[in-house]
């Protein structure tokens, strides 16, 4: 896999990872959970989880591709940032949504 498809795969796999846990009641898509629906700090939890694999497989893929670069707390914070951009669509669809009766 080239520089940019692996760059691109990254991407994608990020703005579907973070929109996860807000479009189905299952944990990690396969565990069902007891109760009328998942508690917003159950969804941030499962997110944060989602941010961390998404990071690895990034890692994992720059390490690949050649020598993977150490990075310091502002690469972490502009990742989890843009992450949580990632997720807005999902937040909106999930708490925001006027839903008509």
């Amino acid at each position: 896999m080239d520089v940019s498809l692996s760059s691109w795969f990254v991407i994608m796999l990020a703005v579907i990872a973070a929109n996860i846990p807000f479009l189905n009641e299952r944990l990690f898509l396969m565990i069902p959970l007891r109760g009328p629906a998942k508690s917003l700090w159950l969804r941030v939890l499962e997110l944060s989880v989602l941010y961390f694999a998404v990071l690895a497989i990034a890692w994992l893929l720059e390490a690949r591709i050649g020598n993977a670069f150490p990075q310091r707390w502002e690469f972490y914070a502009i990742t989890v940032c843009l992450f949580l951009v990632a997720a807005y669509p999902g937040f909106v669809y999930r708490y925001l949504r006027k839903r008509h009766a």
